[in-house]
């Protein structure tokens, strides 16, 4: 049957009640029926009626005060089913705490997104600052060393694609050039690393080296964020931490065992 012909399976009921449970965020985490159906574009009855039977199920609570909804338990013991079966985050974790004991700052582990950099795993450091990178965010690629490393190792299509959906500015230091970022890309390749200073949040450093699994293909980068001035003062230090924690974690994944 060829691809035209395939039938759709697609329910849309289902698929209105997956977007209606995207549309929570850290900075928006409680909704009303009117914010829902108006960032949506769905009646208030039909999210109405997606809120009750998400809710018979656990997957939202509604607050009785304000009348808004936020997300609930049943989303979080899911998440928590996934995040403990990823062989990745298995694996990383000691590498992660040992990466943090050793900088003294917060690392993480992290996969490319729908056009994002999606943070997994991550290990705080003992004196944490107000950080963009929890687990299941979300950020941009162009902006942060994570997402540069993984631009840099996906491949041209992918590359082609993300400049083409826009390359947004966050501060002065963000890259907003499509030739400049390939360059940049291009010395990732070389180095094995990347250092972002303030081009996502201004005062924040972050350094990132990309993990392989055992077919030698990048997957996943390890990095280590924290405040530019603490960071400047051992970057070289923390560099050669950040690539050997992606070479411990690349061979906990298989790659250097190949035959």
């Amino acid at each position: 049957m060829s691809a035209e012909a395939k039938p759709n399976y697609t329910l849309g009921s289902v698929k209105n009640a997956l977007r209606l449970l995207q549309s929570f965020t850290l900075d928006t985490p409680e909704k009303k029926v009117t914010e829902l159906a108006a960032s949506l574009g769905l009646g208030k009855s039909t999210v109405s009626r997606l809120l009750s039977t998400l809710e018979s199920e656990g997957f939202v609570m509604k607050d009785p005060e304000s009348k808004r909804y936020k997300l609930g338990l049943s989303v979080l013991q899911l998440n928590t089913i996934v995040t403990s079966t990823l062989e990745i985050n298995r694996e990383s974790q000691p590498v992660l705490e040992k990466l943090t004991e050793e900088t003294g700052e917060t690392s993480h582990i992290a996969i490319s997104g729908d056009f994002s950099v999606v943070y997994i795993n991550r290990t705080e450091c003992p004196r944490p600052v107000e950080l963009l990178s929890h687990i299941g965010r979300q950020n941009p690629m162009h902006c942060t060393s994570s997402g540069k490393v993984l631009l840099a190792y996906g491949g041209d299509g992918l590359l082609e694609r993300y400049v083409r959906s826009g390359l947004t500015c966050y501060t002065q230091k963000t890259v907003t050039d499509a030739n400049k970022l390939r360059n940049v890309l291009k010395t990732i390749r070389e180095n094995g690393f990347d250092v972002s200073h303030g081009e996502f949040i201004e005062g924040i450093t972050s350094v990132s080296a990309p993990i392989r699994n055992y077919l030698g293909e990048v997957k996943y980068a390890v990095s280590v964020v924290g405040p530019t001035k603490r960071m400047k003062a051992s970057q070289e230090k923390i560099i050669f931490k950040v690539k050997q924690a992606a070479r411990g974690i690349s061979e906990k994944l298989g790659y250097w065992r190949r035959p």
